[in-house]
């Protein structure tokens, strides 16, 4: 055959891809490549070590005995399929667990095969999703989960439990509630804190629960030094587990509250000028550390603190883990259990705390199997208030300032009258001088008492802001107390 007549390689790779590939892009303009009738989606231009979809091309392509093509003419064949996929549907792609068609979710337990675990509102099954339904996308941080074992009852929680050194029986009782938080791909989960005194084996717990559900190759990580960084750990992955935080810097809290509750992170696009790259992310967020300080009112509202206690009797890293591999099927069916008992519960969702969603899952866990989750979540909340108060001056200075009004009395100022106020409080008659990171103006004032609003509604303190014809103010009021038989029902 005349070289004019042969089909140039880069038909041959577009001819070949497109016949065993299903090509789609995502909402912020990436390609993927399907391979036919498998649930996993590899971007087409990732050079990773997870295995981009160029290399899955070039192996596909010499396995079926059409040759090895140089690296011009898979360009050249990857450009024209990336410009075609552009013109596709748009669909999502998921990392770990992903939701499913009439109320399913899916789990992903990152096995070449493509086994997942459905659950769904009668149980749970393990098959292979339908890659219409659901798109796995893989990375260095998706590790294989083991196949779950069915009907353990209670048995694998146990399982677990015996391998952790949780304080009480309520800190537990909020664990499992928080693992089955994880495995909802809509429902926000607030960030576990687990603390506790040196040995008391919080790196270790940390493990634990976060191979539960990112496979026993996932580990605690350091905190990123930045917040690029750290998006980049957290979109790559479903868990970020972040190990032995000491100090909590403004803002590294506030990327913490963005990961819980859900962010958009656009940059600028590699060797462009005016294109960009968007990362969205909300994922679960687990740390470890005896301390971290300060911990900022937004913050707390969005974290779990669980406390360990230190062991009675020690065991070695290579025993713990050897039975942790051992049990963890076991334990994943339990939860996997637990959680569809858990949806099929009837609760009424509590409307007080910030993270209502987590709130209505533990009422949920309470109602399925007579725990007091929601109660134990409600006094961790409590003692984060006491925690964020006893670390704020200003929040101290309010409520001294309150005890002088009446039950009912509100007292409305400029924020430069209350700067006054305030200050005149906390100096005494000492005239001690006024502590570092004290507001200088009004106005620093005034967005302090807006980020302590919900610490101090906390404690029985309202605080409100608004305008007249006179100008700003911001208003404090001392609610009067509610009658007893006027007070809703705790759940």
């Amino acid at each position: 055959m005349a070289d004019d007549e042969k089909n140039p390689a880069r038909e041959v790779i577009t001819e070949y891809a497109r016949s065993h590939f299903r090509y789609f892009r995502t909402a912020d303009g990436a390609v993927y490549a399907q391979r036919l009738g498998h649930p996993v989606a590899r971007p087409i231009r990732s050079q990773g070590t997870t295995g981009s979809h160029r290399q899955e091309l070039m192996v596909g392509l010499y396995r079926d005995g059409l040759g090895v093509f140089n690296g011009s003419s898979l360009k050249e064949a990857l450009d024209l399929i990336e410009a075609l996929a552009l013109s596709e549907d748009v669909q999502v792609v998921h990392i770990r667990v992903a939701p499913g068609a009439d109320g399913a979710t899916w789990l992903d337990l990152g096995r070449p095969d493509g086994l997942s675990v459905r659950i769904h509102p009668t149980g749970w099954d393990l098959t292979v999703p339908d890659p219409q339904e659901v798109c796995w996308r893989r990375t260095q941080l998706t590790g294989e989960l083991p196949v779950p074992v069915k009907d353990t009852g209670e048995e694998g929680i146990d399982l677990l439990l015996r391998l952790t050194n949780f304080a009480t029986a309520e800190t537990e009782c909020l664990a499992i509630a928080w693992l089955i938080g994880c495995l909802g791909p809509s429902v926000p989960v607030p960030a576990v804190f687990l603390t506790g005194p040196q040995g008391s084996g919080k790196s270790t717990a940390g493990r634990m629960l976060t191979r539960i559900v990112e496979g026993l190759s996932a580990d605690l990580r350091r905190a990123p030094k930045d917040e690029e960084n750290l998006i980049a750990a957290v979109a790559a992955g479903w868990i970020t587990a972040l190990d032995n935080l000491s100090h909590m810097t403004p803002d590294l809290s506030d990327a913490m509250c963005c990961i819980v509750t859900g962010a958009e992170s656009v940059k600028r696009a590699l060797f462009t000028d005016g294109d960009v790259v968007r990362s969205s992310y909300r994922r679960p967020l687990l740390l470890t550390g005896i301390d971290v300080g300060v911990i900022r009112p937004d913050l707390a509202e969005r974290l779990l603190p669980l406390r360990l206690v230190r062991p009675a009797k020690r065991r070695t890293e290579s025993e713990l883990w050897t039975e942790y591999a051992q049990v963890l099927p076991a334990v994943l069916g339990a939860i996997l259990d637990l959680t569809v008992k858990v949806r099929a519960a009837d609760a009424e969702t509590p409307t007080d705390p910030r993270m209502a969603d987590f709130a209505h899952l533990c009422a949920q866990l309470d109602a399925a199997t007579g725990w007091s989750s929601l109660p134990a979540y409600r006094a961790c909340l409590d003692d984060l208030n006491d925690d964020v108060i006893e670390g704020d001056l200003l929040a101290q200075t309010v409520l001294r300032h309150v005890e002088s009004l009446a039950p009912g009395e509100a007292q409305r100022m400029t924020s430069t009258q209350w700067l006054n106020c305030l200050s005149r409080l906390y100096t005494g008659e000492e005239f001690k001088p006024l502590p570092k990171g004290w507001p200088t103006t009004g106005k620093v004032l005034s967005d302090r008492l807006k980020r302590l609003q919900p610490t101090l509604a906390a404690r029985g303190v309202l605080v409100d802001s608004g305008r007249t014809r006179e100008g700003r103010y911001v208003e404090v009021e001392r609610p009067a107390p509610i009658p007893p038989h006027e007070q809703p029902p705790l759940l």
